[in-house]
């Protein structure tokens, strides 16, 4: 079983705030990720799917159809974009990133095992001194 990871990079903006809760309550539990104007980041994504070498080809995922898939069902939706506003798999929900982590799995999962690998892991780096890393539903 060998490991191999594509890392994609996106824009966007979001704040973090509970619409049942006062302005003080989200000042408090979210500090300045609530600002009403909103705050962006640079994200960098890490997509790490396992598999086993194709004998003919030698790779474990044809990494250009990879990156396809990342860009058509990730990048497009989420680059230069308001999380809380612009993007479809997040309404509803918090744009946190440890949400926004756990849909960006959901959004390619069936295309990473279509292209013959399995997903492991979604990485999601917010900043320089925060990421997370989601390896999927537990059973």
């Amino acid at each position: 079983m060998l490991l191999l990871t594509r890392r994609e990079r996106f824009n966007a903006a979001h704040k973090l705030y509970q619409e049942d809760w006062s302005a003080e309550k989200n000042a408090e539990v979210f500090g300045k990720c609530a600002n009403k104007n909103w705050h962006g980041h640079n994200y960098e994504l890490f997509v790490t799917v396992k598999g086993e070498i194709n004998e003919a080809t030698g790779f474990i995922i044809d990494l250009k159809r990879l990156s396809e898939v990342l860009q058509e069902k990730v990048v497009e939706v989420l680059d230069h974009k308001n999380l809380n506003l612009d993007v479809p798999f997040l309404k509803g929900k918090m744009a946190s990133t440890e949400v926004l982590a756990v849909g960006i799995w959901k959004e390619i999962e069936k295309e990473v095992i279509e292209l013959g690998a399995a997903l492991h892991s979604v990485k999601l780096k917010e900043t320089e001194n925060n990421f997370v890393e989601y390896f999927g539903p537990t059973a």
